[in-house]
């Protein structure tokens, strides 16, 4: 529901701070570590969790999201284990905003309605759905509508003034803002630039941006910071996750949110 989204800005807004975005992908390696870590993020710090769903062609991931989208896949994990996931982190946890984040394919099989209406049901405030634009997601969109739910839309680098209006209509919760032209664990973009995108795009849409894709480290996080409403960690976290296990993740993700909160 947008409120948990809406709530979650404007409670670090009053501090002064920004908010702390972490990506997971749900059933990654498998369904009880995956349960366990999406329950333990909000005591880490995490504002707003951003839930993956694997898919098999992820084509705005890099690689290491893209094999933990292979490795969820094989231990399982569908769209409906990722709600699944949702309502069980409900049971504990009812401030967390969670937005998942994947691409149309899966939603369009089961039904913009049908998930809208699960989504819901499961306790999920919105959808991040990379390969869907503006142009394409009026369904999809009449059904979040229908249900409270927040689609969000991503601006970057290369969305001119004529077509940001565009992006922006209809976007609820925030807009997320790709920081470079490429996939999900490429380098920052340059340091300077990123105030002014920021800047244009919050004017636009006169919504929280949040800033993402390439944000490793917590010296970059707190730099970001200082410019965005929001920051998201995605690659890191999960390449942790993965080498090291969920403690040595938690603790990354605890520096994290230390760092976008103190920038």
């Amino acid at each position: 529901m947008t409120h948990r989204i809406n709530q979650t800005f404007a409670a670090r807004k009053a501090k002064g701070q920004a908010a702390f975005v972490a990506y997971m992908m749900a059933g990654d390696p498998d369904r009880e570590v995956s349960q366990k870590f999406l329950n333990a993020l909000p005591e880490a710090g995490v504002d707003i969790i951003e839930l993956g769903i694997p898919f098999t062609d992820p084509m705005a991931d890099g690689i290491v999201i893209e094999n933990a989208g292979i490795r969820a896949r094989k231990s399982g994990t569908t769209l409906t284990t990722v709600l699944e996931m949702a309502a069980e982190f409900r049971k504990t946890n009812d401030a967390t905003p969670i937005i998942v984040m994947g691409y149309a394919n899966p939603l369009h099989y089961m039904g913009y309605e049908a998930f809208a209406k699960a989504a819901k049901t499961a306790g999920i405030d919105g959808a991040i759905i990379v390969d869907l634009p503006p142009e394409e997601d009026a369904e999809l969109r009449a059904a979040f509508e229908t249900h409270d739910l927040a689609l969000i839309r991503l601006a970057t680098p290369t969305t001119d003034a004529e077509r940001l209006p565009r992006v922006v209509a209809g976007t609820k919760g925030f807009v997320y803002y790709v920081s470079m032209t490429g996939i999900t664990g490429d380098s920052f973009a340059q340091a300077g630039s990123i105030t002014e995108q920021v800047t244009r795009v919050r004017e636009a849409a006169k919504l929280p941006v949040v800033v993402g894709f390439g944000v490793k480290t917590p010296e970059r996080a707190r730099e970001v910071a200082k410019d965005a409403d929001g920051v998201v960690v995605g690659t890191a976290i999960v390449k942790t996750l993965d080498e090291e296990g969920p403690e040595a993740a938690l603790t990354l993700i605890r520096s994290l949110a230390e760092a976008v909160h103190s920038g």
